[in-house]
Formats: C-alpha cells, sequence, structure tokens
C-alpha cells in the first residue's frame, strides 16, 4: 500500500510527457477528444453516476491474471487475490469466476470472500492480529490455510480446537519473517526483521513441531511476504529461498505434510515511469527454489491486478491563485484517495476531454479541511475549467478501500466497465447513510434521580 523508499514517484514534480503507457495499462484510449474506458466515454459514465467515482475495467483485470498465469505455465501454482486491494463484491465475483483464490487479513474478509462465491478451501487467512472471534469463525469455515503469525496466536488456535473432533484437521500456514530487505515503502515493508509481522526464522521449526504433535491441527504451508509495489523479483526469490530451506529442515525432524510454498504478493506496477514487475522473470527466479522443496507455489498478488485497472474521476470545482501558487481544487479529496497524502505516492492525472488550452503548473487539491488534502503538488496538469473532468490513474487498488468518511463526506460511487457495458457496484454512500444508528439524545429517557 505505498511506493518505494528509493523508487519513490513523489506527488512533486512535473507530469510525463506520454502517458501513453499508462492509459494502455489501465484499458484507456482517447476517440476524438474524448477519453474512453472499455470503449465508454468516461464523461458519459461521470454525467450518468456523478463524480467522485471509481471505475474499474474487467478486461485490464482479467488481462492481468492471464499473464501472471501465462508466466507460471507448467507449474503447480494457486494465485489467490489479495482482497484487500479492492474489496468490492463484484471484484471479488471476477476473480472468483477466473478462478482464483481469496486471501484475506480479516474477519470482515473472510465474509466478503465467502459472499462472493469464494470455496472456503480457496481462502488463505494472513494478518498478525486476529481475534479470537475471527479464529474460531475461519476453523468453523474449514478454510485452506490460517497462516499464523507469532506463538501466541497459535495458544489461541490450540484452545480453541481443544476437544474438537477430528473429521478434518485445521489447516495451518507459518507466516516467516525472513529478514528479507526490500526496496519500497517503510510503511509497507513487512519482510525485515524488527516489525510486528511474521515468525521469526529460527522459531520455526519449533512452532512446526508443536503443530505436527497435535492431532487436530495440519501445518500445510509456510509463507512469507516482503511488502508491496516491489518492483525486483529477487527479494521474493530470496524469501522462497528461505522457505525451501526451512521445508527441508522440517522434513528432517518428520514433518511432510506441507503442500506449497507461499511467497505472498505486493508485485509492483506503473504509477509513473516505472518497469512493472515482469511476470516471467518472477516464475524464473522462483523456479529453482519450487523444484527443490518439489511443492506448489501459492501468489497473493492485489494490486498487480487492479491497481492500473481503475481509475478516479473527480470533477474540477475552483481554479484559484495564491502566494504565487496556482490551485485547481476537485471534489475529490484525500478521503477518497489517501495514497498521495499519506505514502506521497504519485498517481498521474490526466484530463478526460482534450482540449486546446494547453498545461499549467498547479496543485491539484481537493475540499477537505487540511492543508494535506492534496492529489499532486507542482503538477503540470491539464489547463481545466470549472466543470471539466480529471481521471486519476493507477487508482483500482488501495483506494476506495482505504476512503473513509472524514468531514462527513460520502464515499465515492464504484462503477465496472466491461465489454462495452457500465454498472454501479456500489452507490455512492448518502449523508443519511453516515449518521444511521447514532442517537442525538442518548441520556433522553432516563428517569431524573
Amino acid at each position: 500500500m505505498g511506493e518505494g523508499i528509493l523508487s519513490l514517484e513523489p506527488v512533486v514534480g512535473a507530469a510525463l510527457g506520454d502517458p501513453g503507457a499508462l492509459l494502455r495499462d489501465a484499458g484507456l484510449e482517447r476517440a476524438g477528444d474524448a477519453l474512453r474506458i472499455g470503449g465508454i466515454a468516461i464523461d458519459a459514465i461521470a454525467a450518468d453516476v456523478g463524480t467522485p467515482s471509481y471505475l474499474y475495467h474487467a478486461g485490464a483485470i482479467r488481462q492481468r491474471f492471464q499473464a501472471l498465469g501465462d508466466a507460471f505455465a507448467g507449474r503447480r501454482i494457486k494465485i489467490h487475490y489479495a482482497v484487500k486491494a479492492n474489496a468490492n463484491l463484484a471484484i471479488l465475483r471476477l476473480f472468483r469466476d477466473m478462478g482464483a483464490g481469496a486471501d484475506i487479513v480479516s474477519g470482515g474478509e473472510l465474509a466478503r470472500a465467502r459472499a462472493a462465491g469464494f470455496p472456503n478451501s480457496d481462502i488463505v487467512f494472513s494478518g498478525v492480529g486476529k481475534t479470537t472471534v475471527e479464529l474460531a469463525e475461519a476453523i468453523e469455515a474449514g478454510i485452506g490455510s490460517i497462516n499464523i503469525e507469532s506463538a501466541e496466536e497459535l495458544d489461541v488456535i490450540e484452545r480453541l480446537v481443544e476437544g474438537r473432533s477430528v473429521t478434518a484437521p485445521v489447516r495451518l500456514g507459518l507466516r516467516v519473517n525472513p529478514g528479507v530487505g526490500a526496496e519500497t515503502h517503510p510503511y509497507i515493508a513487512t519482510g525485515v526483521s524488527g516489525i510486528k509481522f511474521g515468525i521469526p526464522v529460527e522459531l520455526v521449526t519449533a512452532l512446526g513441531q508443536r503443530i505436527s504433535v497435535n492431532p487436530r491441527l495440519r501445518l500445510v504451508t509456510l509463507a512469507v511476504h516482503l511488502g508491496s509495489q516491489l518492483l525486483d523479483p529477487e527479494p521474493i526469490a530470496q524469501g522462497a529461498a528461505v522457505l525451501a530451506d526451512l521445508v527441508q529442515a522440517l522434513r528432517g525432524r518428520g514433518i511432510r505434510t506441507i503442500e506449497a510454498l507461499d511467497v505472498g504478493g505486493g508485485l509492483g506496477i506503473r504509477y509513473r515511469d516505472e518497469t512493472p514487475l515482469d511476470p516471467v522473470a518472477l516464475a524464473t527466479a522462483l523456479a529453482p527454489h519450487a523444484d527443490r522443496s518439489g511443492l506448489a507455489l501459492h501468489l497473493e498478488p492485489g494490486r498487480y491486478l487492479v491497481g492500473s485497472a481503475g481509475v478516479l474521476v473527480t470533477k474540477v470545482l475552483y481554479r484559484k491563485s495564491s502566494g504565487g501558487k496556482r490551485f485547481v481544487v476537485v471534489d475529490a479529496g484525500m478521503n477518497d484517495l489517501v495514497r498521495p497524502s499519506h505514502y506521497q505516492a504519485y498517481h498521474a492525472i490526466v484530463e478526460t476531454r482534450r482540449s486546446p488550452r494547453g498545461t499549467i503548473v498547479a496543485d491539484v487539491v481537493g475540499p477537505v479541511c487540511e492543508t494535506g488534502d492534496f492529489l499532486a503538488l507542482d503538477r503540470l496538469v491539464p489547463d481545466v475549467q470549472p466543470g471539466e473532468n480529471l481521471a486519476i490513474l493507477g487508482a483500482g487498488a488501495y483506494g476506495f478501500v482505504m476512503a473513509s468518511n472524514y468531514n462527513t463526506r460520502p464515499r465515492p460511487a464504484e462503477v465496472l466497465v466491461d465489454r462495452g457495458r457500465y454498472a454501479l457496484i456500489r452507490p455512492r454512500e448518502t449523508v443519511a447513510q453516515l449518521m444511521a444508528g447514532e442517537v442525538v439524545e442518548p441520556f433522553a429517557r432516563e428517569t431524573p434521580s
């Protein structure tokens, strides 16, 4: 959910001279002056559903999924879509229909995955802070794997299954912290030591033995996840090498129940001029470790599959100048897309209808009452006027899912575009919905003492 430390493309700076690669990644094209997604003018969709709105291109999502699967052709692999990247039920159903599994990190995401129709056996539950209730729900559902992250979490699972009849042991994985660094933003580096994620390598064998002697449990996976927006396959391969070594160590202690190496996700995309992670290069890098272990591979991408396929459409409200700077004020804010403010992440911004007015250097800012409410700073942007629309690219992952209702702002609508059609897959929230359940006078009926 962030950008790289060294490869970070900040919100500040000139826009790309030729955003053609970014448009192609999203399945966008210009027909005359109009910017189209899946053959439909973005302005036409915006006129129908309003702004700000998230638009997702199903064709671009399918293309990414197919390319990743093709790269691993001939190998035993299961792709589990990382639900946290974009959790809309229509997006989840799209992945289920393509044969993906689901990678979840909360009980809420478990409910979403099941509602979207994923078989329980195709669901993997990761996350460092699973509650007792969430673990009980996952055990009851009989999901494919609960990837535990601490000895204390294993304690809770052992208590939950104590006295349970053994019709099918609870399937567990161990998420390993391999101590492998990756060039990414510090907020989303998850494979280095000294952070909250994963089990230190030196504890894995002992925990594996604990699981192996409990007839109600079964160790089926060793897992690793190094972070997000990774552009180099080598750190992922290093993590896989650690897992393969641990498999051999566990086999040396008689544990032969492991079925798969779970190498996580975090595959990076193009936000500006980066080279996206090449799935063929990833498959090549992982092959020696898969071969050495003799096990299947599990992969858990999210951003790679949906990030480029989404745009956030926003309307220009005002133009203003202050202190020698120009501002383009739009109706989407940091509550709708937090990544520029939170990670200093770069998102390309293009006009939805080309005009002859050229470009200006301006800050693109939203209506939220915070100085940190911006989508771009000192950016070369189209010379748009009030009432015109802009499209913010690369917004398919960690966009809507990280949105909030700050300033009592309803979250945007979500739209899926597919084969020349579009459908509203989440209506825009209303202020009435935001206030539902709140109590104006909580003590009005109390009897005076």
